[in-house]
This record gives C-alpha cells, sequence and structure tokens, in this order.
C-alpha cells in the first residue's frame, strides 16, 4: 500500500483550499441574498452568479487541496475531460439547488430539497474529480468514511442554504461563509481519508495532465473569477440602497417642477 500525503507542501494547500471554499460561499449567500430582494430576470441572475460561485468555490476548493496529494512509489494525474466535467457537475447540481429555494413556496420543503440536491451535487463532484486520478496501482474506498463525507456535504449545502435564507446582515454572512468553509473542507478530507491506494510499481507513462499542467491553471483562473466577482457584488448597490437612493431623487425631481 502507498503512503499518502495530503499535505504534501505543508499547510499551504489547506489554507488556500479553506480561503477558496469561504471566498465561492461568501460570494453564494450575498447573491442569494441580493436574489431574494429581486424579481423577475434580475433574481435569476443573481441565482446563476450564486449558484457559479458556491460551485467554483466547492471545485476550486477540492483541487487546491489535491494539489497537495501525493502517492509514494507513483506520479498522479488527471483525466482532463472527467476534471472539466466534475466542475460542470458542481455548478449544475448547485444551481438547482439555489434555483429551488430561490423560487420554491414552501421554504421548508425547498430547503431541504435544494440542501439535498446541493450535498450530493457537492458529493458528485468530489467522488467524480478522484475518479480522474490516475496512478500506478489502484484505488479504494473506505464504505463508511464515505458515507460520513456525503451525510457532512448534505448538512453542510443545507445550512449554506438555510443561511441564505435567514442571514442577511454583511458580519452575519461573513460568520456563516467560515463556518461553510470548515464544513466544505470536513467533507473534503473525510472523502481522502476513506481511500486507499494500493500502488503496483510500472515504468509505463501515464495518461493524462500532471496538477502543474492543467489543475494548477484552471484553478488560478477560477480563483481569480471568484475575486473579481465578489468586488463586483461588493460594489453594486442593494435592493434597499437603490430604493433609498431613487427616494432621495424624487423630492429634487418634484422641486424642479
Amino acid at each position: 500500500m502507498g503512503h499518502m500525503d495530503h499535505a504534501a507542501f505543508g499547510w499551504l494547500t489547506p489554507v488556500l483550499s479553506y480561503v477558496m471554499a469561504c471566498t465561492g460561499a461568501a460570494l453564494g449567500l450575498r447573491c442569494t441574498v441580493r436574489a431574494l430582494g429581486a424579481t423577475g430576470r434580475s433574481r435569476r441572475n443573481w441565482l446563476i452568479t450564486a449558484a457559479s460561485a458556491i460551485g467554483t468555490g466547492i471545485w476550486t476548493m477540492h483541487f487546491v487541496a489535491m494539489l497537495g496529494f501525493s502517492v509514494s512509489g507513483t506520479e498522479i494525474r488527471y483525466d482532463v475531460p472527467l476534471t472539466v466535467l466534475s466542475l460542470l457537475v458542481a455548478m449544475i447540481v448547485v444551481c438547482a439547488g439555489v434555483f429551488a429555494v430561490g423560487y420554491g413556496r414552501d421554504r421548508a420543503r425547498a430547503l431541504l430539497l435544494g440542501g439535498l440536491t446541493t450535498g450530493l451535487g457537492v458529493a458528485s463532484m468530489h467522488y467524480l474529480g478522484m475518479a480522474a486520478v490516475r496512478l500506478h496501482g489502484d484505488v479504494t474506498y473506505d464504505p463508511m468514511r464515505v458515507a460520513l463525507s456525503v451525510v457532512i456535504a448534505v448538512v453542510a449545502a443545507t445550512a449554506a442554504l438555510w443561511a441564505a435564507l435567514n442571514i442577511k446582515s454583511p458580519v452575519a454572512v461573513t460568520v456563516a461563509s467560515l463556518v461553510m468553509g470548515v464544513a466544505v473542507s470536513s467533507m473534503h478530507y473525510t472523502g481522502m481519508f476513506a481511500v486507499r491506494v494500493q500502488v503496483t510499481p510500472s515504468g509505463e507513462v501515464l495518461p493524462g495532465a500532471t496538477a502543474m499542467q492543467f489543475v494548477f491553471p484552471l484553478a488560478v483562473g477560477l480563483g481569480s473569477y471568484l475575486f473579481l466577482t465578489s468586488a463586483f457584488v461588493a460594489l453594486s448597490p442593494t435592493a434597499g440602497e437603490r430604493e433609498a437612493s431613487a427616494s432621495a431623487q424624487r423630492p429634487v425631481e418634484s422641486a424642479a417642477h
């Protein structure tokens, strides 16, 4: 059995992956809050942005953490199509969960459905991403730890959506995001501790791309998207601010007439 190291670069990858998870959660929560205060096309656009932020944050967290994953006796490569598919799955399923909450009339039912859908999507993304790993040997999983990681994903997703429905202030959203970062990271490392690798030494060249060739550039690109979108959301006025601005302009327009 190959010796696995989940933090080959020390604390760098766990801390950086946690930051990405928190950033995606914070942006997703803020966008969902904006969506619930909007109507029509604006609500839909905010929900899509929220889903892309949460999905991107979770995916980036996973693969930044995977940059620190190594197994003695074998190199590691990634199947590019499967890796990209895991990103699409994360975004699509999270989108379904967020829309269930954003448009659901029965809040409790929508929350349960959205949390279950999103949690299973997060878990699917994780294990699809793991299926993209190519190494010399066989990968197996501890079923109990896999089940625990799925439960953590569903609970974390449900908690995130509950926060989006009930938490409005920026400070509260920040605290909720930090908690969500812990939950998503816990899900990832619980899933990783379920992994067992039986190395089979071989001189054959592994198919796929190395982490630095593919995963790292993509993670940097998606991370940049998260931070730029965060800046846009922070600078764009809320519904309350727009209403206050419109109210302030009415007396000026009345006086002009």
